[in-house]
C-alpha cells in the first residue's frame, strides 16, 4: 500500500527564518464583491429585431433627381454598422440583379409562349413517374441464362476511297450510301460461345467504339454500330436473355440519339445559342439539312427492325424540321412495328417506342394508347403455334415464357395510366377482361395502375384472378401483384378480411419455398398494416410452417428479414409483439450469424426509437436480454471496433430504458445479471457501473437523506458491485475515473471507508498509466488526459476527511508521493504542474471553514477544528511543493534546457534557500 511507502526527497537545506501561512478567506463576502451591479437602461423604442437605419450626408447612388439625403447624427447612440454603411442598404447581389434586369431586354410574346409551352410538357412528367432507369438494373440482375450467346460484332471495311474536294454533293451521298450496304453485305463479323459477361463485355465495347467513332468524325461509322447493335434484337435463340439484352441495346441507342441531337442544336448555336425552348424559326439551314441528311441515312436501311429503332432514338430531332413532326411519326412507327412478326420483339419494340415519346412528347397520349390497344389486338400470337414450337425447341415452359414480357408489358401500361382518368383505366380493365389467358395482362395492370384505383377495386381484382387459367401464369404472382397495390393504398374497411382471406387460401397452397414466402412476405404488410396481432401471428405461425422442412429459411433470409421489418414499422408496442407465440420461433430461423446479428440489431433500433417510458415488464426484458446476448456473443477477435461500438451502443440503450421504480434491489440484481452477459463489450460494462452509481444517489434521494441500516447495506452493496469490477476494465482512464466517481457517491452516502477504498485505489492506479494512449486510431501524450484527472481528483480531496489510522492528509500525501514517481516525459514540467495544483488545496485545507461541503460528511475543518498542528502541517507541506517549483524554476534557467524552452526569462538569478520536507 502506498501509504507505507514512504519516499523522502532528496535534502535541500532547512531554512527557518521563512514561514509559509495561507491568508484567511471569507468565501460569502467574496462572492458578494464578485457579482456584479445591475444597472438600469431605458431601452426606449429599441428591440434587438429593430433594423437598424444609417444615413450619410453624401448622395446616394441612384436616388431619384431632387432628392436628398439626410445627414448622419453624430450624437447617435447606437454605433454604425460598417457593412451596412458600405452597401448603403443594399447587399451587393441585390445589386446585380437589378442592374442584370435592367439590361435585360423583355422577352417577346412568341418566346415567352413557347417557354409556358415547354413547362408545361415537362411538368407533365413529375417526380411520382418512375423513370425507366429505377427498373434498368432490376432486370439486368433478374433475366440471366448460362447458354451461350452470340453477337454480329462490326469490324469496320478495308476499303479506301479517295474523295477529291471537287467531287459533287450526289458522289459523296453514293458513298456513303455504298459504305452502309458494306454492312449489310458481309464486313461483319459472327461471334459464338460467348458467355452472358462475355457478350455484355462486347455489347460494352461497341458502345464505346460508337462514342470513338463520333468523337473523330466517322459518323457513318457511328451509325454502322448503331444499325448493327439494332438488328441484334431481332434474334431470341436465348430467349430468356431477351430482356437484359434489350436494355444493353437501347442504351447504345440512347448514346445515338443523344449524340446525334447535340450536333444538330451546336449547329443552331452558331453564332449565338439558342434556348432549349427554340422554335422551327431558330434553325438554320445548315442545321436543318444535317438533320435531313440523318433521317434519308435512316430510311435507308433496309431491315424493319433497325430501321425502326435508329429513327425512334432520334425522333427528338424532329424538333428541329416542323412543329409537328413528333406528332406525326409517333403513329407511323406505331403502325411499323405491325410488322414484327415475334410477339416477344414486337411488344419490346413498343416499349422502346412508348419511352422515347413519354421523354420528348408526354402530351401525347393518343400514341401510348395505341400501342397498348395493338399490343392487346395481338396478344393471341403469345398462345400460337409459331411460339409454342419455339419454346419447345428452347425448353422454356410457358410460365417462364410469360414472364419475359412483364418489364415491357408494365413499362407500357406505366405510360398509358399515368395521371390517366379513371375512365380510360376502367376501358383498358374491361378490355383486358374479354381477352382468354390474360392474366399476364392482368398482372401487368395491377403492376403499373394507380395502387389507388386498384385498392378501390380489389374484390373484382380478386374474380379476375379466380377466372385465370392456373397452368399459364401462377395466381399466387397475381396475388403478390394485387398485395403490392394493397401495400400502398387501403381498400374498403368491410373488404380486408375477406381479401386477407381469399389471399392467403392461394398462397398457403404454394408448394414451392421460394415461391411462397415471395409472396408472404408481401401481404405481411397488408396484415400488419390493418389487423391485430392475432392475425399476424397467424400468418408467422404459417411461415414457420411452410420454412422449416428441409431448412428452407436458409435460401430466403432476404425475404424473412424483409418480414421482420415490416412487422417492427407496424408493431412498436413490444409488450404486443413479445407475446405473439410464433414471434420469437420465427426470430429463431435466423441460424446465420451475421443475419441473425442484423435482425437482432434492428429489433434494438426500433426499440431504442420508440420506447417512450422505460419498463420492467419481464417479457420484454427476457426478450430484449436474449435479443442483447445474441448481439454480444457475436463479438470475437476479429470484430472491428466500429462493430463493437455499434452493438454496445444499442445495448446500452436498452439498459438505460429498464427501471423497476423503488425496487432499487432488483434493479442491482439486473445489473448483476447484465454484467455477466455482457462481460465482452467495456463500454456496456461502463455503462453498468453508471447505472449502479445513480441507483445509488437515488436511494439517498428517495430516502430523504435519511441513511437507515438498510440503506447504507444497499449503499454499500453498489459500492461493492462497483469496486469488484472496475479492475476487468482495460482502459486505464476508465478506471481512474469511475474510481474517482464512486469514491465521491460513497461519499455522498456516508459510506466514509468505500470512498475511501475507492480513493486509495485510484492513486494506486496513477503509476500504470502509460505515456502514451491511443486517442481515435492516433497515439498522443496521456500527460494532458493525466493533469486532468489529478485536478479533478484534488477538488474531491477538501471534503474526504482523514483516516484515524492513517495519519494526517495521507490522500493528499500519497498522490504526491505517486506523483514524484512517475515516469513523466524528458523536459515535461508537469510534475512542477501538479504541484502548483496542490497549493490551491492546501491554501483551502487551512481555512477556518471549507469552500463547500457534502451534507451529513464531516470534513477536516471539523475533525481538526483548525488546530495548530494541522495548520503546522499544511505549512510544511506548502514550503516543500514550493521549494519543489523553485527548483525547476532554476532548472529552466540553464542554457542547454532554455533552448527547448525559449519563452522562459533567464532564471540565474535566483538563489533561493532549499527546503527540506519528507512527503511521509
Amino acid at each position: 500500500m502506498y501509504s507505507e511507502k514512504k519516499t523522502e526527497l532528496k535534502s535541500l537545506a532547512k531554512a527557518p527564518n521563512i514561514t509559509v501561512h495561507a491568508r484567511v478567506r471569507k468565501y460569502g463576502a467574496e462572492l458578494q464583491r464578485c457579482r456584479l451591479d445591475a444597472v438600469p437602461v431605458d431601452l426606449g423604442d429599441y428591440h434587438p429585431l429593430k433594423p437598424i437605419t444609417v444615413t450619410d450626408s453624401r448622395s446616394r447612388r441612384g436616388g431619384r433627381k431632387g432628392s436628398t439625403s439626410s445627414s448622419s447624427s453624430s450624437s447617435s447612440s447606437v454605433a454604425p454598422d460598417p457593412l451596412s454603411s458600405m452597401l448603403e442598404g443594399t447587399d451587393p447581389l441585390s445589386l446585380f440583379a437589378a442592374a442584370s434586369a435592367s439590361e435585360t431586354p423583355t422577352l417577346s410574346h412568341s418566346s415567352s409562349s413557347l417557354g409556358r409551352k415547354r413547362r408545361e410538357n415537362e411538368e407533365e412528367v413529375g417526380a411520382d413517374f418512375e423513370p425507366w432507369s429505377a427498373k434498368r438494373g432490376e432486370i439486368l440482375a433478374r433475366f440471366t441464362t448460362t447458354e451461350k450467346l452470340s453477337i454480329n460484332l462490326f469490324m469496320g471495311s478495308d476499303k479506301n476511297k479517295a474523295s477529291s474536294p471537287s467531287s459533287a454533293v450526289s458522289e459523296k451521298v453514293r458513298t456513303r450510301l455504298e459504305e452502309l450496304d458494306d454492312l449489310e453485305e458481309g464486313s461483319q463479323r459472327e461471334l459464338l460461345n460467348l458467355s452472358q459477361q462475355d457478350y455484355v463485355n462486347r455489347i460494352e465495347e461497341l458502345n464505346q467504339s460508337l462514342k470513338e467513332a463520333w468523337s473523330s468524325d466517322q459518323k457513318v461509322k457511328a451509325l454502322k454500330i448503331v444499325i448493327q447493335c439494332s438488328k441484334l434484337l431481332s434474334d431470341t435463340s436465348v430467349i430468356q436473355f431477351y430482356p437484359s439484352k434489350f436494355v444493353l441495346i437501347t442504351d447504345i441507342l440512347d448514346t445515338f440519339g443523344r449524340l446525334v441531337y447535340e450536333r444538330i442544336w451546336s449547329m443552331c448555336s452558331d453564332p449565338r445559342p439558342i434556348p432549349d425552348s427554340f422554335s422551327v424559326e431558330d434553325v438554320n439551314d445548315t442545321a436543318k439539312e444535317t438533320c435531313l441528311n440523318w433521317f434519308f441515312k435512316i430510311a435507308s436501311i433496309r431491315e424493319l427492325i433497325p430501321r425502326l429503332y435508329v429513327e425512334a432514338a432520334i425522333l427528338k430531332c424532329n424538333r428541329f424540321l416542323n412543329k409537328t413532326g413528333i406528332q406525326e411519326t409517333l403513329p407511323r412507327l406505331t403502325a411499323m412495328i405491325r410488322g414484327i412478326g415475334d410477339p416477344l420483339v414486337a411488344v419490346y419494340a413498343r416499349a422502346y417506342l412508348c419511352r422515347v415519346g413519354m421523354e420528348v412528347a408526354p402530351h401525347l397520349k393518343d400514341s401510348l394508347n395505341k400501342n397498348f390497344f395493338d399490343l392487346l389486338a395481338s396478344f393471341r400470337q403469345i398462345h400460337g403455334d409459331t411460339v409454342q414450337n419455339q419454346l419447345v425447341i428452347q425448353r422454356v415452359e410457358i410460365p417462364v415464357y410469360l414472364t419475359l414480357y412483364s418489364p415491357a408489358i408494365h413499362w407500357i401500361l406505366q405510360c398509358v395510366a399515368y395521371r390517366a382518368p379513371d375512365v380510360l383505366l376502367t376501358e383498358m380493365m374491361e378490355r383486358c377482361k374479354k381477352l382468354g389467358n390474360n392474366a399476364l395482362l392482368l398482372n401487368s395492370v395491377m403492376w403499373a395502375f394507380r395502387p389507388e384505383f386498384v385498392a378501390a377495386r380489389a374484390t373484382d381484382f380478386i374474380g379476375m384472378i379466380k377466372d385465370c387459367d392456373e397452368a399459364g401464369f401462377p395466381k399466387h404472382l397475381l396475388f403478390g401483384s394485387l398485395g403490392r397495390s394493397l401495400a400502398c393504398a387501403d381498400p374498403p374497411e368491410s373488404e380486408r378480411l375477406p381479401i386477407l382471406n381469399e389471399a392467403w387460401k392461394v398462397i398457403t397452397k404454394v408448394r414451392s419455398p421460394q415461391d411462397y414466402i415471395n409472396c408472404a412476405e408481401i401481404w405481411v404488410e397488408f396484415t400488419c398494416r390493418h389487423f391485430t396481432k392475432r392475425e399476424v401471428n397467424t400468418v408467422l405461425a404459417d411461415i414457420i410452417k411452410h420454412m422449416t422442412p428441409d431448412r428452407a429459411f436458409e435460401d430466403a433470409y432476404p425475404q424473412l428479414q424483409s418480414v421482420m421489418k415490416k412487422i417492427l414499422t407496424y408493431f412498436h408496442n413490444f409488450s404486443v409483439l413479445f407475446s405473439m407465440e410464433k414471434f420469437l420461433p420465427f426470430l429463431d430461423m435466423f441460424q446465420k450469424d451475421s443475419v441473425r446479428v442484423e435482425v437482432c440489431k434492428s429489433i434494438m433500433e426500433v426499440f431504442i426509437k420508440h420506447q417512450q417510458e422505460p419498463t420492467r415488464d419481464p417479457v420484454i426484458l427476457n426478450a430484449l436480454l436474449h435479443v442483447c446476448k445474441t448481439m454480444h456473443d457475436s463479438v470475437n477477435a476479429l470484430t472491428v471496433e466500429d462493430e463493437k461500438r455499434s452493438l454496445a451502443l444499442l445495448i446500452n440503450g436498452f439498459i438505460r430504458m429498464v427501471s423497476f421504480g423503488r425496487d432499487f434491489e432488483q434493479q442491482l440484481s439486473f445489473c448483476v445479471e447484465a454484467r455477466a452477459t455482457f462481460c465482452n463489450l467495456e463500454p456496456v460494462i461502463i455503462q453498468l457501473i453508471h447505472t449502479v452509481n445513480q441507483l445509488a444517489m437515488e436511494t439517498r434521494r428517495v430516502m430523504g437523506g435519511s441513511h437507515s441500516r438498510k440503506t447504507a447495506a444497499f449503499v454499500r452493496a453498489c459500492a461493492a458491485y462497483s469496486f469488484i469490477t472496475i479492475p476487468s476494465l482495460t482502459s486505464i482512464f476508465s478506471r481512474l475515473h469511475l474510481y474517482l466517481l464512486s469514491g465521491q457517491v460513497a461519499l455522498a452516502n456516508q459510506c466514509l471507508s468505500q470512498a475511501d477504498a475507492f480513493l486509495k485505489a485510484a492513486v494506486s492506479v496513477l503509476p500504470e498509466v502509460p505515456r502514451t494512449i491511443s486517442v481515435e486510431g492516433k497515439q498522443r501524450s496521456s500527460e494532458a488526459f493525466l493533469l486532468d484527472f489529478i485536478n479533478s481528483f484534488l477538488s474531491t480531496l477538501l471534503v474526504v476527511p482523514d483516516h484515524p489510522e492513517q495519519g494526517v492528509l495521507y490522500l493528499v500525501r500519497g498522490l504526491l508521493n505517486m506523483v514524484q514517481d512517475y515516469t513523466w516525459e524528458d523536459n515535461s514540467d508537469a510534475k512542477v504542474r501538479v504541484y502548483i495544483s496542490a497549493l490551491p488545496l492546501l491554501a483551502a485545507m487551512s481555512q477556518e471553514s471549507y469552500l463547500y461541503t457534502i451534507p451529513k460528511v464531516d470534513s477536516n475543518e471539523t475533525l481538526y477544528g483548525g488546530d495548530p498542528k494541522f495548520v503546522a502541517e499544511i505549512s510544511r507541506l506548502c514550503e516543500t511543493l514550493i521549494g519543489q517549483v523553485l527548483d525547476h524554476l532554476k532548472t529552466l534557467g540553464r542554457e542547454e534546457v532554455r533552448r527547448t524552452h525559449p519563452y522562459i526569462p533567464h532564471m540565474t538569478s535566483l538563489n533561493h534557500p532549499p527546503i527540506h520536507c519528507f512527503f511521509s
